[in-house]
């Protein structure tokens, strides 16, 4: 109940900051333009090319649609709450480590609005084309800021739980976890709902919030918590 409680405030939090967010959205597709410019100037792959070669495989984009709507939010709080009961000690880090990812995305949806792809020339709305969106043809009328798109949270997320489940299991599989960032970065390209340079400054913010992660209290999560399984591993053999 209170990762649910906690989960919700985040969210609601959050929210409140995109809608504050979307009321400064005049200069969302300017900088759009100078994001793909900049990607082109970095020669990073052509997302619009990308999208349209995946275009032929309709089954393909539907899951990716599915994807992007279901997996990122219900995932991350299903991975929370695991925490919260299994590896209590060790959670308070991963908490502590997301709601800093989260504050910082927040400030960069304020300070740098940004039209995603599929609002621009040569992009295709996955979502309403397949009938799948989550936002609606609507963009002013949506309830949340579809101008949000610097950084990923999609992306942010999904590598903070990667990381994090690598680090605070042992089982042989936990590698396994860092196929839910990958893939989900490849949907939110494939889908146009963000740019390569969303999730790589994603990626960054969450290396600047790293130190929340791997402080003291990971360590001694890890050699304390209880129930005590077989499933957990020192932090400095993971790290080896």
């Amino acid at each position: 109940m209170r990762e649910a409680v906690l989960l919700a405030t985040l969210f609601g939090v959050y929210s409140a900051g995109r809608q504050i967010a979307a009321r400064h959205t005049g200069s969302a597709f300017d900088h759009a333009r100078e994001v793909l410019s900049f990607q082109n100037w970095l020669h990073l792959p052509n997302e619009a090319a990308i999208q349209q070669g995946a275009l032929h495989f309709p089954h393909l984009v539907q899951s990716a649609n599915l994807y992007y709507a279901s997996v990122h939010a219900p995932l991350t709080g299903a991975v929370l709450l695991w925490l919260s009961i299994w590896r209590p000690k060790a959670y308070s880090n991963v908490r502590w480590t997301i709601a800093a990812l989260t504050g910082l995305a927040l400030i960069g949806h304020i300070a740098f609005p940004l039209a995603p792809p599929r609002m621009m020339p040569g992009f295709v709305d996955t979502g309403l084309a397949f009938d799948q969106s989550v936002y609606g043809a609507d963009r002013a009328g949506s309830v949340v800021n579809q101008f949000a798109a610097m950084p990923s949270l999609h992306v942010g997320w999904a590598a903070l739980i990667a990381v994090s489940m690598i680090l605070i299991t042992r089982s042989r599989w936990r590698w396994l976890w860092l196929a839910h960032p990958i893939i989900t970065f490849a949907v939110v390209v494939m889908t146009a709902n963000h740019y390569w340079l969303d999730g790589l400054v994603a990626l960054v913010l969450l290396a600047a919030c790293l130190p929340l992660l791997l402080r003291r209290g990971l360590q001694r999560g890890l050699q304390g918590d209880l129930p005590r399984t077989r499933n957990s591993v020192p932090i400095r053999q993971v790290l080896k």
